[in-house]
């Protein structure tokens, strides 16, 4: 994305973040819990010039020739060696894309020019200066949610030219009083009140690092009269998700305690889960196993191997799973479900069972579609569960929202025909129709996606 330092002498159109609102001759709009009052300086010019022209609003995505966001940053915080970064739904939410870094200018503002993406969809975003431990905040320091681009006035834009959005950013995330002495900087920081979650350190990947799993095993796995006993096991990915409150998440899915619950009222037989955090800005590279994203080098069969032959030997090594695809199943949420789905269909053989949540399968992320159509088989018991309400309530986004939730039936279709009919063949679709695309939800739909994967047996398990 080029530096374009002559755009702010364009027209502009403001949008305030935070609890403050930015005042400029252009337009500004309301975000973030602001009272912003939306205003129409460029129709009044041309009103006041004799050539009133009706106000034309588009979204700036749609436009041929891109656009340019502006960003204030009151807090004084960005620098040259603390820059940001626009991290969104068209660069697989990338805090610290080259990208997508801004520029300083010399009024103390810092830019960035999108050409017209390529993908589809409404860019939907955060602002950060590198790391989800640097987000942008309310000025009560309060979380920012996702934001959309605002709508632009085109109908006195020269032809070719890029409108400009102006952000104004209060303070980040960093500057809590909490942000010093936060536990989970440090990766091997105590899990105080959870004495079922286990760590185990493996190395490689997609991208080849040290990295700690996150391990949860049922009540009862140190009892002396279980000694013997070996469990189901649930191989789930974005680990770090999965039983904690982490910086750039809106929640937990709380999987352990859940888990704990269904296991006690007898709803599930007892298994392991096995968390594998996710690398941050690597994050997109190691769960796509084809090109989707632009400038994503996607490494999802280096990743794969790396699951088979490192992540899996360590679990069995140090904890008593049981073998066999029927009691092997792997999962993931977004992008994460791309990769267990990609994972159990290269070996069915080794997972029996999948779990998927919101997995995209529209926009960019169509040709997926193709890429799983192309396999040859997949596990014979898939919960798949997608929201119909993914990208949010907006008006704005009913149309993508309807086609999440319509290629729900598209997925349906090809699972109950790749599915291996094994004899414990079971695929359950899910349109949920009040789900979004995040934590709180895929929490919500957990127990029931984990009493069909891990139905207690008749009679008990041994």
């Amino acid at each position: 994305m080029a530096v374009d330092r002559d755009a702010a002498k364009k027209s502009r159109r403001t949008m305030a973040l935070g609890n403050a609102a930015a005042s400029t001759a252009a337009n500004t709009a309301a975000a973030a819990g602001n009272a912003a009052a939306a205003g129409d300086a460029a129709t009044r010019t041309a009103a006041a010039a004799g050539t009133a022209a009706e106000p034309e609003m588009v979204q700036p995505e749609s436009l041929p020739q891109g656009f340019v966001v502006v960003v204030k940053d009151l807090s004084g915080l960005a620098t040259k060696d603390s820059p940001i970064f626009m991290a969104s739904s068209h660069n697989g939410w990338d805090p610290g894309d080259k990208r997508t870094r801004f520029e300083p200018r010399s009024d103390l503002r810092w830019q960035l020019v999108w050409e017209k993406p390529k993908i589809d969809a409404n860019v939907k975003f955060k602002l950060t200066r590198g790391n989800w431990d640097t987000t942008q905040v309310k000025e009560n320091l309060e979380d920012v949610p996702d934001q959309d681009l605002p709508m632009v006035d085109i109908s006195n834009l020269p032809a070719g030219e890029k409108p400009i959005i102006e952000l104004v950013v209060l303070k980040w995330q960093d500057q809590r009083p909490s942000a010093a002495a936060r536990p989970d900087l440090n990766p091997y920081f105590k899990i105080e009140g959870r004495p079922n979650i286990r760590r185990l350190q493996v190395a490689g990947g997609g991208v080849p690092v040290v990295r700690d799993l996150i391990i949860s095993v049922p009540p009862g796995y140190d009892d002396p009269a279980n000694a013997a006993r070996t469990y189901p096991v649930l191989y789930m990915q974005d680990g770090q998700n999965l039983f904690l409150d982490m910086p750039g998440t809106k929640g937990s899915w709380n999987a352990d305690t859940a888990v704990a619950d269904l296991i006690a009222k007898g709803e599930t037989e007892p298994f392991i889960i096995v968390g594998i955090p996710h690398l941050g800005k690597a994050r997109a590279t190691e769960y796509l196993p084809a090109p989707m994203i632009e400038g994503v080098e996607p490494r999802g069969a280096e990743y794969t191997s790396w699951m088979l032959s490192e992540v899996m030997p360590r679990v069995e090594r140090a904890f008593r799973v049981k073998s066999g695809p029927e009691n092997t199943a792997i999962g993931g949420a977004s992008l994460g479900a791309v990769i267990a789905l990609h994972i159990a269909s290269e070996r069915p053989d080794v997972f029996g069972k999948v779990l998927l949540e919101s997995m995209p399968l529209i926009g960019s992320a169509s040709g997926l579609m193709k890429h799983f159509e192309g396999r040859k088989s997949f596990p014979p018991v898939i919960y798949f569960a997608i929201g119909g309400q993914e990208l949010g309530n907006d008006a704005k986004d009913a149309q993508q929202n309807k086609r999440y939730a319509d290629s729900a039936a598209q997925f349906r279709m090809l699972a109950n025909t790749k599915a291996l009919d094994s004899g414990q063949k079971n695929v359950q679709i899910i349109v949920d129709d009040a789900g979004t695309h995040d934590e709180a939800t895929w929490a919500r739909r957990f127990p029931s996606a984990v009493r069909m994967l891990f139905v207690k047996p008749a009679g008990g398990s041994k």
